[in-house]
C-alpha cells in the first residue's frame, strides 16, 4: 500500500477546484487496483475569489481533501514548498488547478517512479493557445538560463511532476528563502520525461504574468546558481535589447 499526495496550488480557482476534483476521482479505480491511497492538498495562494470555500465544501464530502491558506498571496513558489512540507505521500505530484496538466498521465507516471525513478517530469513542445507575449518571454526565459546557468532547465519545462518520498524530502531540504523550483527539480536526480502536448482543459490560466517573470530572474536564481557572468548587468542588457529591438 501506497499514498500519492497531489499537490495543488490555488490562486482564483474557486471554478476549477471542484472540476479538478472530479477529473482526479476519475482514476479511483486505477488508485484502488494498485492500492495506493489518496490525498489532496489544496494550497490556497491568497485568492480573492471563492476560492477557499469551494475547497471546504469538498472537504466536508471527502476527508482526503486538505487545505492550506495562506493570509495573502506570496507567490506560487511559497505554495509549492508549503505543499512539499505538509505532504505525507510515498509519491508527490504536483498539478495546477486549471487542469493544463491531465490527469490520465497519473498511472503512467506512478508506474516510472515504480521502475525506479526518482521523478516523472514534464514540458511542452508547442504554446498553442497561449497569448504572444507570454510565449515570447517564456522562450527568451529558458535561451537566458541556457546563457547563464550550469544546471539545465528544459524549455517549456512545467511544474507538473511526480517525485517519490526520497526526492521530496531531499528538496526540503534545501532552505532557500527565495526559491526557484524548477532548477532545484533538475538539480542531482534520476529522471524520467516525455514531451506533453498542450492539453486544453476546461478552466483558465490564472497566473504567470510579466512580474513573475521578472521576479524568477531577478530575485531567485542568483540563489541557487552560480553565474557565467554578472546577473545585474546580462539583465539590464537584455531587458534594453528586447526594449528597442
Amino acid at each position: 500500500m501506497g499514498l500519492l499526495s497531489v499537490i495543488v496550488p490555488c490562486y482564483n480557482e474557486a471554478e476549477n477546484v471542484p472540476c479538478f476534483y472530479k477529473e482526479i476521482m476519475k482514476h479511483s479505480a486505477f488508485f484502488e487496483k494498485e492500492n495506493i491511497e489518496l490525498e489532496i492538498l489544496y494550497i490556497d495562494d491568497g485568492s480573492a475569489d471563492g476560492t477557499v470555500p469551494a475547497v471546504k465544501a469538498l472537504r466536508e464530502e471527502d476527508g482526503r481533501v486538505h487545505l492550506i491558506s495562506f493570509s495573502r498571496n506570496f507567490g506560487k513558489e511559497a505554495a509549492l514548498f508549503a505543499g512539499l512540507e505538509k505532504s505525507k505521500g510515498d509519491y508527490v505530484v504536483v498539478m495546477d488547478a486549471d487542469l493544463q496538466d491531465p490527469p490520465d498521465l497519473l498511472p503512467e507516471m506512478i508506474g516510472y517512479l515504480k521502475e525506479g525513478y526518482d521523478s516523472v517530469a514534464t514540458r511542452r513542445v508547442n504554446r498553442k493557445g497561449e497569448p504572444m507575449i507570454r510565449s515570447f518571454f517564456a522562450r527568451r526565459f529558458y535561451r537566458l538560463m541556457r546563457k547563464i546557468s550550469k544546471t539545465e532547465i528544459v524549455d517549456g519545462a512545467r511544474d507538473y511532476r511526480m517525485m517519490t518520498r526520497q526526492m521530496v524530502d531531499a528538496v526540503l531540504s534545501m532552505r532557500e528563502y527565495n526559491r526557484f523550483t524548477k532548477g532545484i527539480f533538475g538539480w542531482g536526480f534520476g529522471q524520467s520525461g516525455w514531451n506533453l502536448r498542450m492539453w486544453n482543459g476546461s478552466g483558465e490560466r490564472q497566473n504567470g504574468a510579466f512580474g513573475d517573470f521578472c521576479s524568477i530572474l531577478w530575485k531567485e536564481l542568483p540563489l541557487f546558481q552560480r553565474f557565467r557572468c554578472p546577473l545585474r548587468q546580462l539583465w539590464e542588457f537584455s531587458f534594453a535589447f528586447w526594449h528597442f529591438c
